[in-house]
């Protein structure tokens, strides 16, 4: 593989908060490892720490990056490229020390390599300033470059250009560099093909990965419809509450009054009773008495009945608000948690394709 680890430690990795800026985010539970890692194709360094199988350091080293020690145990660094600043959290002073130091010498490694890189296009590009005009007006393909079995001749001289004194010394130099040329441009010419192939594969990766997350972003979207049709029932459902606060009022209405109504008759009964008691004397009046007071009892148990019917409807009531109150708010939570699964998943499909 072209991509090895050259240095690894562990530590507790964080993330500055994106809203705030300030705030630090844990991203992994425990401590992790975190490893440097040197690309030689491409001739970068970088730095990766994976929880589990999820990334959550990539971040390659530049020349303009600095590793600052904010602490006795904790260092961080800006990365431009993910518009973040990663945190670490290490379990001693002398690992901190390690880990700033290995930074510090990749940091000039990736300097030198890119002045290395600059100073390898200017020479690439000087003998191409050095070459014929006619070379400098033709087109840089392959083809202009190393030519066809037809095509490869040797370069005429412009009309325009002034004699030399010496031909016969200057043609064999002329076609050395020519051929000196040639070479390096079918170098470059595989070397771009090699990086083609890679970006396109990692197109290709990347290209699969938006569409699986665009199948997981469709499935929560229908998810969160599907929630959001649940609580627009349920809000239906609950404005019913109206109805039953209303019913319950009316029978508590209803109760009060027939507890004054049994209050009532139990004072007529009890004055039926001293009517009984006095009306001893009066015969004739007391099979009346005796039958309406057995009536009064009879509508008395009637009453009570009733009223211990209510009761109960009036429990049941509150029973059934109370679960319903209970289903409902588990159910906004759970929206909650999709919602916000659904804003992560948001976030992180714009990085994606922001990094694309």
């Amino acid at each position: 593989m072209g991509e090895q680890p050259i240095f690894s430690t562990r530590a507790h990795v964080f993330q500055i908060d994106p809203s705030t800026k300030k705030n630090w985010v844990p991203t992994s539970k425990h401590a992790v490892t975190v490893s440097y890692f040197y690309d030689n194709t491409r001739n970068v360094y970088r730095i990766i720490s994976l929880d589990g199988s999820k990334a959550i350091i990539n971040s390659t080293i530049t020349p303009n990056m600095t590793f600052t020690k904010t602490s006795q145990k904790f260092g961080q660094w800006a990365d431009s490229r993910a518009n973040t600043v990663y945190g670490l959290g290490f379990s001693s002073e002398s690992s901190l020390a390690k880990f700033a130091e290995k930074f510090a010498e990749f940091k000039e490694a990736a300097r030198l390599a890119k002045e290395k890189s600059q100073e390898k296009m200017e020479l690439s590009s000087s003998p191409s300033q050095e070459s014929a005009p006619g070379d400098l007006l033709s087109p840089m393909t392959p083809e202009s470059i190393n030519g066809t079995d037809d095509e490869r001749v040797p370069p005429a001289t412009p009309q325009h250009a002034e004699p030399r004194a010496e031909p016969s010394q200057n043609a064999l130099p002329f076609s050395h560099s020519s051929s000196n040329i040639n070479k390096h441009w079918e170098a470059e010419l595989a070397a771009l093909k090699g990086n083609n192939a890679k970006l396109t594969t990692a197109l290709l990766e990347s290209t699969a990965n938006v569409k699986q997350w665009k199948q997981q972003l469709g499935a929560y979207q229908e998810e969160a419809e599907r929630l959001h049709k649940r609580v627009t029932e349920l809000e239906c459902v609950s404005g019913q509450t109206t109805v039953i606060k209303s019913q319950k009022t009316e029978l508590n209405q209803t109760i009060e009054e027939l507890e004054s109504a049994l209050r009532a008759k139990e004072e007529e009964l009890e004055s039926l009773k001293e009517e009984v008691q006095s009306a001893n004397e009066f015969h004739p009046q007391k099979d009346s008495l005796t039958q309406k007071l057995q009536d009064t009892e009879s509508m008395n148990q009637a009453l009570e009945a009733r009223l211990s019917d209510l009761e109960q409807r009036l429990q049941s009531n509150q029973q059934e608000r109370e679960a319903f109150r209970k289903s409902l708010r588990s159910l906004l939570e759970l929206l909650d948690g999709k919602l916000f699964e659904l804003t992560e998943l948001r976030d992180a499909l714009g990085k994606l394709i922001e990094s694309s």
